[in-house]
């Protein structure tokens, strides 16, 4: 009978996240299945097999392993019961196989349920968006993936544009079916066509979000009536420009446990990636406001009342909604030239950050991005204004010498 482990397969990075595997042996010779689970070496319990029960996430992640070990398990059982004579690679060709004649919608919902499981509701939302669309475009037909071409993606591309959906969207629902196309092709129960190559997976530069320093001081300045919902707006708008432009979902899930030693600690809930603020004399006091709310909550922002992952993030998807709705409120009252947004603080403050001549290095590591690249978009969209006065001073050189001007 073959024997079944699972391992986890170190980065090549010290400290980055491993990807579990599961090694099946058979008559000395053994064969591997990548999963797309990824853990940091220290959640992983190298004796026991299995991952570390205080790691995040960790009783989600270890059903989605003991799910798969009873596929395989099954697989084996059957093999032996044969009689006859089998391989490792054969489990594995088994394995594969049951998945291969999966339908593509079948297999993107698995991948829905298995964000689900490890606790990523945002982007389980958005493949459900996704696969919506793409269902609906189907007219609800599963398709095996050896339909799943060229002109099936070409086809559902000039559907969303026949309906009026913007290219950023369209490009949005692309890159998720990619990305669900790319998993099987990781798994190998298809080879890759390359059936997105001709349709458009990139981001448009959008309308400029920031907002000048001097729109922010007039929004701090406003009169408001304490714990009002324009007020708590407001406060949270400052706050994030404050902290470096922290995102809305992480200032909603931003904990008391969060703060310590004069700092704010947290992970960024899109990424993961571990940000340190220091806690200025402005961040503190909206801090301090509204501790009277949040006396007998966890939470440092009375914006969510309840743990329960599912719960909290309704409650999330609810808050952000009231917080974007009131920002639009907020703006009409400051005259503002364009609608202020849960971006627009951060985005306001990675342009200041470029107009006070900070590195670009710098504020892509302020903002917690992985790549200067992503930064570069926030500051593709300087406004005109400086861009003339240093346009101005470069011409004043020329006036000066009395070649240019009156």
């Amino acid at each position: 009978m073959a024997s079944l482990k699972v391992k986890l397969r170190s980065s090549t990075v010290a400290g980055r996240a491993g990807t579990i595997y599961y090694q099946i042996t058979h008559r000395q010779t053994s064969r591997q299945i990548t999963t797309g689970i990824r853990i940091r070496p220290e959640a992983w319990d190298a004796v026991e097999a299995r991952i570390r029960p205080e790691a995040d996430h960790a009783a989600a992640l270890q059903t989605v392993i003991e799910e798969e070990l009873c596929r395989l398990r099954r697989i084996i059982r059957s093999l032996d019961r044969s009689g006859q004579s089998y391989t490792a690679v054969d489990v594995v060709q088994q394995y594969r196989l049951a998945d291969r004649s999966v339908g593509f919608l079948t297999f993107m919902r698995r991948q829905i349920d298995r964000k689900y499981a490890e606790k990523r509701l945002g982007t389980a939302c958005n493949y459900t968006r996704a696969l919506n669309s793409f269902s609906q475009y189907l007219r609800g037909v599963d398709v095996p993936f050896s339909l799943f071409t060229e002109q099936l993606v070409e086809g559902y591309n000039a559907y969303l544009l026949r309906r009026g959906i913007v290219r950023n969207s369209v490009s949005f629902y692309m890159r998720i079916l990619r990305a669900v196309y790319n998993r099987a092709v990781r798994q190998h129960l298809i080879v890759s066509d390359e059936p997105f190559r001709h349709v458009y997976t990139g981001i448009d530069r959008t309308c400029k979000r920031a907002v000048d320093e001097r729109l922010l001081v007039r929004l701090g300045r406003l009169v408001l009536p304490p714990y009002s919902p324009m007020s708590i707006a407001r406060d949270l708008f400052i706050f994030s420009y404050c902290t470096r432009g922290m995102a809305f979902v992480d200032i909603a899930y931003l904990r008391k446990t969060d703060i310590r030693d004069g700092t704010i600690r947290y992970a960024r809930r899109k990424t993961g990636q571990q940000l340190c603020i220091r806690i200025e004399p402005g961040i503190r006091t909206i801090i301090e406001r509204y501790e009277p709310l949040t006396r007998d909550s966890g939470y440092v922002f009375p914006l969510l009342t309840v743990d329960e992952e599912q719960a909290a993030f309704r409650q999330y998807r609810a808050a952000l909604n009231n917080y974007n709705r009131l920002l639009g409120n907020l703006s009409e009252l400051l005259g503002a030239q364009s609608r202020i947004t849960s971006y627009t603080s951060r985005h306001s403050w990675a342009t200041a950050a470029r107009n006070h001549d900070i590195p670009v290095s710098v504020i892509s590591a302020g903002l917690g991005h992985t790549s200067e690249r992503t930064t570069q978009i926030y500051l593709a969209a300087l406004e005109n204004s400086v861009i003339d006065t240093a346009n101005r001073k470069i011409i004043s050189q020329l006036e000066a010498a009395g070649i240019a001007g009156e």
